[in-house]
C-alpha cells in the first residue's frame, strides 16, 4: 500500500509531518537509549544478569530505533485517521529508515560502548526494508498497468491474509522466545517498564506538539502512533 508518488502530499500536511520526523528520528531513538541506561544500568541492574545489560540495552535500542510501518494504517482506520496522510508519513519514513536507521544505531550503540559490526546492520536494511520495498513497489506497479480498480480488488483480497499474517508473526516472534519468556518472567516485566514509559511519553509528545501547531486529530493521532510504534 506504501505509495511513494504519495510524498508530494508532504506539502499539505509540514508541520505534522514535521512532528513525525522530530519523534520518530530526534526523539525516540536517544529517549530510548536513555531510558535503557537508566533502567538497565542504573535501577534495575541488580535485578537483571550482569552478563546480558549489553544485549538489553542493545535490543531497546534497535526496537527504538524502527519506526512501525504496517499497523500504522491499521491504527490510523480505527482512530479516523487522515488516510493521505497516513500514507505519506510512512512512504516518507520507509524512504529515511533506508538510510537513517544503520547511522542513528550505530551512533547510539557506539555511545552506549556496545559493538555491532556496521555490515550486520546495513545487511539488516537491505533485507528487511530494501528488498522488501522494491519486490512491493514492483508488484504494484504491475497491478496498476490494469487499472486503479484492479489495484484495489488485490488490496481487498489480501487484506485478511496479509492482517491474518501480521499477527502470526506476532504470535511466533513470542513463541519463539516463550523458554525465555517462562524462565525469566521479571527480566520481561523489567524491559517492558522503559518500553511503556517511552511509548506513553512518545505519543503524548508527538500529540501535543500537533496540536500545538495547529494539526486536526486526523492527522495528530496518526502522527503519535506511527512515533509511539
Amino acid at each position: 500500500k506504501i505509495d511513494f508518488s504519495a510524498l508530494h502530499q508532504v506539502k499539505g500536511h509540514v508541520k505534522g509531518i514535521g512532528v513525525t520526523l522530530f519523534i520518530n528520528w530526534l526523539v525516540k531513538p536517544f529517549s530510548m537509549a536513555f531510558l535503557g541506561w537508566l533502567f538497565i544500568r542504573v535501577l534495575f541492574a541488580d535485578m537483571l544478569p550482569s552478563d546480558q545489560l549489553d544485549s538489553y540495552i542493545a535490543g531497546l535500542i534497535l526496537l527504538a530505533a524502527a519506526p512501525c510501518t504496517a499497523m500504522v494504517f491499521v491504527w490510523s482506520r480505527l482512530t479516523n485517521g487522515d488516510p493521505y496522510f497516513t500514507l505519506s508519513q510512512v512512504a516518507l519514513n520507509d524512504l529515511i529508515m533506508v538510510f537513517a536507521f544503520a547511522p542513528v544505531v550505530g551512533l547510539l550503540l557506539g555511545v552506549s560502548s556496545i559493538t555491532v559490526p556496521w555490515d550486520t546492520l546495513l545487511i539488516s536494511v537491505v533485507l528487511y526494508i530494501v528488498i522488501p520495498v522494491i519486490i512491493a513497489q514492483l508488484i504494484r506497479k504491475a497491478l496498476l498497468r490494469h487499472g486503479q480498480a484492479s489495484f484495489d480488488g488485490a488490496m481487498h483480497k489480501i487484506q485478511p491474509w496479509s492482517v491474518a499474517a501480521l499477527l502470526l508473526t506476532l504470535v511466533l516472534l513470542f513463541a519463539f522466545q516463550g523458554n525465555a519468556i517462562i524462565e525469566q518472567p521479571l527480566v520481561i516485566a523489567l524491559l517492558a517498564v522503559p518500553i511503556l514509559i517511552q511509548v506513553i511519553f512518545n505519543s503524548s509528545l508527538a500529540y501535543w506538539l500537533n496540536k500545538k501547531v495547529g494539526e486536526k486529530h486526523s492527522v495528530a493521532c496518526p502522527s503519535a502512533l506511527i512515533g509511539a510504534s
